[in-house]
Parts: C-alpha cells; structure tokens; sequence
C-alpha cells in the first residue's frame, strides 16, 4: 500500500484531478464584448481586403508568382520530411480528433457538454464559410495554374482560401477560447497563432497553396472565433436539452411495475373436534384466521345458507364396514335386538 511520502507522478497526477470540481459553476464564458467587435471588425477588412487584391489581379497575384518560381521546396530540401508531418496539424480529420478526444476527456470530468458542443459549433461555421468562398471564387493552385501572372480564379479550383490554414487557427484556437484561466488563455493563444502561423507557411514552402490563400485562410478562421460568442447562448441551450432528454430517458428506463395491492384479510371457518368428554356431537367451533385470499366465495360451495356439522345426515362411506343408517342407533342407548336378547348363565 503506498503511502503520501512515496507516491509517483501519475498517482499526483490522478489525486489532482479528483481535487477537480464537478460541473463547475464559475467558467468564464466570453462575451461579445466592445474590444472582440472591434477585432472582428478589423478582421473582416482584411479579409475583403485580400479577396479585392486578388480578384483585381494587383501586386499580390505578382508576389504570389514570385514565390512560386523560388520554389522554397528546392532551395531548403534539407527540411521537406519534417514540413510533410508538420503540415498534418492543419488537416481536419487528425486535428478534431485529437482535439475532440481531449475536450471529451474534459467534458466528462466537469460533467458538461459545452466543451464538445463549441467545438462542433466551430467545426460547422468554418465548413460553411470557408466551403462556400472556395467553391464561389473557384482558384487553382501553383501547382495546376495555367497562363502566368494570372490570379487563376473561376477556373472550378477550391484552395482560396487555405482550408489547412483556416482548420488550424480554430482547431487549436478553440484550446484558448475554453481556457478556464486568463494565463492559460494567453499561453494557449500564443501557441495556437504560432502553430497555424507554421501550417500556413508549411502550405507555401510545399506549393500547395499561394501566399494569398494562407492570409485569407488566417482572416477566415480568426473571423469565426470572434464570432463565436454570438452562439453561445444557442450551444447552452442544446446543452440543456440534452441534460432533459437524458434525465427523461434515465426516468422512463428506471421505471418499476406498481406493486401488488395487498388483499384485505378474510376469515376462514376452522373445524374443531368434538369435545371427547361430552354424551352428544357438539357443534364445531369456528376459529378466525387472517387469510390474503380474494373476498368472493369459494367456488367449490354452493350458495345459500348452510347447516352445521350436527345437522347433517350421517352419510356412510363406500366401503365402510359400519352398518347402514337404519341400524345405527346413538350413543348411550340400548338396541332392542340386545334386550330382546335372554341373558345366560347362573
């Protein structure tokens, strides 16, 4: 058995976690406030900002041909290995799985559903968008452009925006958003902002996307955390119906069948024997005795009012060796055959 002097770190570990409260009360749900409206704002400037520079063909479209003949691939192969892993922290599957694993994890500790439903809020408002603006402005990538210097759009392409960019920015930034402290907040942004930095940056040294794409996939997943304060009222409100269908499904499972109603007890006629001592039959006593059967009367008698045990006609058994009725005669008494009978002897 150990003891607190020699207990190892996952042991720490666990008894820290069970020191976690349950469901706690106190999370700091972000509010729509002035200063996100502000950054929101902003965001969607720049985003309409890249989108005209790209669409009017400016010196964006240019740089985004220059980079393209440095071919960044070549001229630093030493590091292709590590970017082709490194790029996987933007791809959506291996992402929200991993992301969805550990707030799972969390939701179950803190007995709530708002961790797993703001990311599935998150997950869906960026399929919506970022869908939606690549298959609307239809852009080909560096690696199938056609004519030079061209901005390549409405050419049936789908990679403007970089939806690897966009995945990391609030795959990892969802981590900072449900930070429970301010510190972990700020650590979590900071790392979320350096990993979709190099995601998007990854994309342009492998020539699968132009430096175009990376801005407006930055701009789209920034633009769909800032807007996530405004559903928050809706995810509590799934949530809550959840926790009622839960309770309701819990209620109609654990459910019993009504007990039986207890039956009121009845008497029931017990026959004594005659007493021994007595000439005569003596009518049977009755004795009461508490029985949980049904009041109706029992099948096997007959209805109407019924005589006592000294009332009956004797009736003999078949069988008996008794004499028939006729003959029997009660006791304490002489038959006449017996005085009839002369007396011998003497």
């Amino acid at each position: 058995m150990r003891t607190e002097g020699n207990l190892t770190r996952l042991d720490r570990v666990f008894a820290r976690l069970d020191r976690e409260p349950e469901r706690p009360a106190n999370i700091d749900v972000p509010k729509m406030s002035r200063h996100r409206v502000v950054l929101f704002v902003a965001t969607l400037a720049f985003y309409l900002a890249i989108v005209w520079l790209v669409v009017t063909t400016s010196w964006l479209v240019r740089f985004d041909w220059q980079v393209m003949f440095f071919r960044p691939y070549q001229q630093w192969a030493g590091i292709h290995w590590f970017v082709d892993y490194y790029v996987v922290l933007g791809q959506r599957g291996p992402t929200a799985v991993m992301v969805a694993a550990w707030l799972g994890w969390r939701s179950w500790r803190q007995h709530t559903l708002r961790p797993l439903l703001t990311l599935g809020t998150l997950l869906l408002l960026l399929n919506i968008t970022v869908g939606a603006a690549k298959l609307g402005m239809g852009r080909l990538g560096p690696h199938y452009a056609t004519v030079i210097g061209s901005n390549e759009m409405g050419l049936g392409g789908d990679i403007f925006p970089s939806g690897h960019t966009a995945n990391a920015v609030v795959t990892w930034g969802i981590l900072a958003y449900l930070a429970s402290t301010p510190a972990a907040r700020r650590w979590l942004s900071a790392a979320s902002a350096v990993t979709s930095l190099g995601v998007g940056l990854a994309t342009v040294y492998l020539g699968t996307h132009w430096l175009s794409d990376v801005l407006l996939g930055w701009a789209a997943g920034l633009l769909v955390l800032l807007a996530l304060p405004w559903c928050e009222p809706l995810i509590a409100l799934a949530e809550t119906r959840i926790f009622d269908l839960r309770d309701r499904w819990r209620a109609r499972r654990g459910r019993t069948a009504p007990a039986p109603v207890p039956a009121s007890p009845v008497t029931a006629p017990v026959l004594l024997k005659p007493r021994a001592s007595s000439g005569d039959e003596v009518p049977a006593a009755r004795e009461t005795v508490t029985a949980s059967r049904s009041t109706r009367p029992p099948a096997h008698l007959a209805p109407g009012p019924h005589t006592t045990r000294a009332e009956r006609t004797p009736v003999t058994p078949i069988g008996s060796r008794r004499p028939p009725h006729p003959d029997r005669v009660a006791r304490g008494t002489t038959p006449a055959t017996a005085a009839a009978r002369p007396a011998t002897g003497g």
